[in-house]
């Protein structure tokens, strides 16, 4: 299988200064891509790129459109959508799997996100969560509904919330919950002169004075 160019295939290549060019991490993190399209998309594979010139030119345009993205998030991409996808990903697919990519901005994974709401233990406030958004989306949700509702309904609610939280977060918005704040432990309650005389005189009636 042919590898995208090395540094003395590229010497000739006329610079482009006014563009980010991808590095060898994101040409290496392309060539496992395709590699492992390869092997989980056989027949649709070769049908895509019959043969090495199809297969080489394909990956200098995928590398010049995912250049923007690091090579973690285009590996991650690849992983996700082989995991997922039945048929050969395109490159749209690939572009819009990086951009939804949560990992780099400290969110965990929508199922873990889903089993930590459900599984944190009350009271919810006071829970040391892995983000906030987790904390959001369970409290948007329903802590109700996640302890006693199936998956199959209080799943794609969380979900809901939880990808629209994501989207918040990968766009540069800070989430801060509004957590109820406790009362203390022993917490006075004023009387009004009038409740206070209403108790006095019930107390004397009950002790007979």
């Amino acid at each position: 299988m042919n590898e995208l160019p090395t540094e003395a295939g590229r010497s000739e290549e006329k610079a482009e200064p006014e563009r980010k060019k991808p590095d060898h991490d994101q040409e290496d993190a392309i060539n496992k891509v395709f590699a492992d399209f390869e092997i989980a998309y056989h027949n649709q594979f070769y049908k895509a790129f019959p043969n090495d010139g199809a297969k080489f030119r394909a990956k200098k345009f995928w590398l010049n459109k995912l250049r923007r993205f690091s090579p973690a998030q285009i590996i991650r991409a690849s992983e996700e959508l082989t995991s997922t996808q039945k048929f050969l990903p395109t490159l749209a697919d690939m572009v819009e799997t990086c951009r939804r990519d949560i990992a780099l901005f400290g969110l965990p994974p929508v199922r873990r996100a889903y089993e930590e709401a459900c599984l944190a233990p009350a009271p919810k406030a006071d829970y040391d969560w892995s983000h906030e958004a987790v904390y959001l989306a369970g409290s948007a949700a329903g802590w109700s509904l996640l302890a006693s509702e199936p998956e199959s309904v209080s799943y794609p609610q969380f979900e809901y919330h939880y990808l629209d939280l994501c989207r918040q977060v990968v766009e540069g918005a800070e989430l801060k919950a509004e957590r109820p704040v406790p009362l203390p432990e022993h917490a006075r309650t004023e009387l009004s002169a009038a409740e206070l005389r209403k108790r006095l005189r019930k107390m004397r009636k009950e002790l007979g004075l």
